[in-house]
């Protein structure tokens, strides 16, 4: 066959295939020089791409694969049900494929009834009975079992298929038409037209301007690779198709980036056409900002509702008014994408009552508080890509193909390592390196771990300038640059100490999707959310990190990693500009090899050297730190020796020297110190080192006060994080298999010890 006019792209579809026409006729041969041939005439007056088949002769069992295409690429088909329809196999081909296009990619079917009644379709009487007689006929004589089976299970998808097409738009039998009159039903997706006269001329005008009415809606133009979200949209999707007429409303709720707009605009796409009218309202959080920018989205919803050109709005007031009625009268669906604001939703929409009964509303927002208050709702949360299809969005932006080459297979997973699942990401680095040699791959991969995609960080961006006051982002900041991976307690405590309101100001931010607390109670944060955070500290001073709000990472603001004289004595002067500092993280620092002048840190409350495996010994100038409460020390496996003036610091409550294995020093000026509340150590067997904490001890909590040597169990890194800053231990024995030593006295219960734990404890002067 050939096609109709008209080559060029209409629009996107929610399916990955183009659509090339607006109309495909779907018919049998006795209507071609009559009805078929006239609305085909009026289609294409009417400006409408249409694609009929001019081939006269049997196509046989099976349609070429050129028709198949041009059904797959029209966003209408036209079904003309004749008499000999059924007893043509490949209109009945035909019919198979147009309703899989109708469930997958939102195709509108429109049937035509031409001198039948649609229940001699549906139950297959008349001229239709007759060709499913001859079908069932060419079962008989057929010996080879294989194929009998496969022609019988084809008449019975056949028979099926052309229930459905009637059934799916609720006809029963009409009662006696008069002549020359048409009759159009509408229920939920399908359009029946039936026929009855001979003067058609009325009748094809009416079916061209319901082929117009269902091409003026838009199609929102969706992703080039849709990868991913056909899974995602599932349960949207049949929530859409439910013929329920209550009025209901679903969010759609994530983090930036993760496509909550291109699954709207996917499901939308799919679903429009089974609502009486439908409208998209894109982008309302940017478009609200503008001047009379709420007025203006109120127009837009009433015009594409109403069918008519924008309405004048002189108030918000005045448009609720008017959305009132518009929406009160049909069956609608509303989209109203990227909300931040009560007020947005208030204005836009109003109450759902206000809604015609079936009508649904789809919201997508970064924002879960703001649905709170409405049981109405029903709220899907976006999920991240898995590493399967995060590398196929990748590879078909950056190669135009499923998977990477072998050759570009390696660095293709670090990118999507780095992307953790976000699908924004994935398409910005994968366009960026697209085409480039693997040098500038590596130097790109490189250049990410230190400075973050400037793109993709304005994104994220979005949702931390939407937090309501300075509290809010500095606690943000504080968490994505110290506390992600942390016990929730802890860094409560910590911050609260601050001057933090940390309860209500973390809710906050996982209602925003900054942060997620996991089932361990742990602070957790998306990779890139977090580069995020450090980028914008980073960026308070590019250039002198020392006037920075927040110092995290040892590699980048030139702690004490860097190799040489000159580099320790720069960033010594760097750290002893830092008087106010509280917190100093300097874990896993491997060329750290001598603590610095702790001098100027008088107000340093925590102090973590975690992980610094080439530190010998820590200076005496930790005896000016008066506030320091938590020195933690844990596997710095070459440290020799503690400071004598430890003692000195008064407020210390935790030492952390698990894994310190060559630690052969250890003060007994330990035993002046009130303050000590925790010591956690690791036990090796076959050394003294026991011994040794159990006779300062003693002498430490006196006679008469009990006190233990518990073996604690490894806990899990499993939540930790892939990155080692994520492991560092602000408090509590982390990471190792330690002794956890204290006093038993004070009025403290003891905690009950388990049979397989091993415990040294001694009650002295008892008897």
């Amino acid at each position: 066959g050939s096609a109709g006019r008209g080559a060029g792209v209409l629009g996107g579809s929610a399916a990955s295939s183009r659509c090339r026409y607006h109309v495909f006729l779907s018919f049998r041969g006795e209507t071609r020089k009559a009805f078929t041939d006239h609305l085909y005439i009026a289609l294409d007056h009417a400006g409408y791409h249409t694609f009929r088949d001019n081939n006269e002769i049997e196509r046989g069992e099976s349609i070429n694969s050129e028709l198949e295409k041009a059904i797959q690429q029209s966003r209408i088909s036209i079904i003309v049900f004749s008499k000999d329809y059924a007893s043509s196999k490949a209109c009945l081909y035909e019919l198979l494929i147009i309703l899989q296009c109708s469930r997958t990619s939102g195709q509108v079917v429109l049937p035509i009834f031409y001198d039948v009644d649609p229940t001699e379709v549906r139950n297959q009487t008349d001229s239709f009975s007759e060709s499913f007689a001859g079908y069932e006929e060419q079962l008989k004589p057929e010996t080879n079992y294989g194929r009998k089976m496969e022609l019988a299970k084809k008449v019975r998808v056949w028979r099926e298929a052309l229930k459905e097409v009637v059934d799916l738009a609720g006809i029963s039998r009409p009662e006696k038409f008069p002549l020359e009159s048409l009759r159009l039903v509408s229920v939920h997706d399908i359009f029946l037209v039936i026929i009855t006269c001979r003067q058609e001329s009325k009748f094809i005008k009416q079916i061209v301007k319901v082929i117009g009415d269902k091409l003026s809606r838009t199609i929102m133009s969706v992703a080039m690779y849709p990868v991913g979200i056909r899974s995602q949209a599932k349960a949207i999707n049949l929530w859409l198709q439910d013929a329920s007429m209550d009025v209901s409303a679903y969010a759609i709720w994530g983090m930036g980036g993760l496509g909550k707009t291109t699954i709207a605009k996917y499901v939308y796409n799919l679903n429009f056409h089974r609502f009486a009218d439908s409208s998209f309202l894109a982008n309302i959080r940017e478009v609200s900002k503008q001047p009379r920018g709420l007025i203006q989205l109120q127009s837009q919803l009433l015009s594409d509702i109403l069918k008519r050109r924008k309405d004048r709005i002189t108030t918000v007031d005045e448009g609720i008014v008017k959305i009132k009625d518009a929406i009160c009268a049909k069956r609608v669906l509303l989209v109203l994408d990227d909300v931040d604001d009560v007020e947005q939703l208030n204005a836009i929409l109003g109450m759902c009552d206000w809604l015609y009964p079936g009508s649904k509303i789809i919201i997508t927002m970064r924002h879960e508080w703001l649905l709170k208050p409405h049981a109405v709702y029903k709220i899907h949360e976006i999920e991240k890509l898995d590493d399967e299809a995060s590398i196929k969005l990748f590879s078909w932006h950056a190669f135009g193909q499923e998977y990477p080459t072998e050759q570009y297979m390696e660095h293709s997973q670090r990118v999507v390592h780095h992307c953790g699942g976000l699908p924004l990401a994935l398409q910005v680095l994968a366009s960026f390196l697209s085409r480039k040699t693997l040098d500038i791959w590596d130097s790109a991969l490189a250049k990410l771990q230190a400075i973050p995609n400037s793109q993709i960080i304005e994104k994220l961006k979005i949702s931390y300038d939407s937090l309501e006051d300075d509290h809010d982002k500095n606690l943000f900041l504080h968490i994505a640059c110290f506390f992600c991976g942390e016990d929730k307690y802890f860094v409560v405590k910590v911050l609260d100490a601050c001057g933090f309101y940390s309860y209500i100001g973390i809710q906050n931010l996982v209602d925003r999707c900054l942060v997620t607390i996991n089932n361990e109670d742990k602070i957790m944060m998306h990779q890139l959310i977090q580069d995020m955070g450090r980028e914008i500290v980073r960026q308070e001073s590019p250039k002198e990190p020392a006037k920075r709000s927040r110092l995290y990472m040892a590699s980048s603001a030139i702690l004490f990693g860097t190799e040489g004289n000159d580099g320790m004595n720069t960033s010594m002067h760097l750290l002893n500009s830092l008087g106010a500092l509280k917190v100093l993280n300097l874990c896993y620092s491997r060329k750290l090899m001598e603590t610095p002048d702790f001098s100027g840190f008088r107000n340093l409350e925590r102090l973590i050297l975690k992980g610094c495996q080439s530190l010998l010994g820590v200076g005496e100038t930790i005896g000016f730190l008066e506030r320091l409460a938590l020195l933690n020390l844990e596997d710095c496996k070459n440290l020799r020796k503690l400071p004598k003036n430890i003692s000195m610091l008064q407020l210390l409550e935790t030492l952390i020297i698990s894994d310190c294995s060559n630690l052969d020093e250890f003060p007994t000026e330990l035993t002046k110190m009130e303050s000590l509340k925790e010591c956690f150590n690791l036990v090796t067997e076959g050394t003294s080192f026991v011994l040794i904490e159990h006779n300062i001890l003693e002498d430490k909590f006196g006679r008469g006060r009990l006190f233990s040597i518990r073996l604690l169990e490894e806990r899990s890194r499993s939540n930790g994080g892939d990155r080692e800053s994520d492991e560092c231990g602000f408090g509590g024995a982390t990471g190792r298999r330690a002794a956890s030593i204290g006093g038993g006295g004070g009025g403290q219960e003891e905690e009950p010890v388990s049979s397989h734990d091993p415990v040294v404890a001694a009650e002295e002067g008892s008897g």
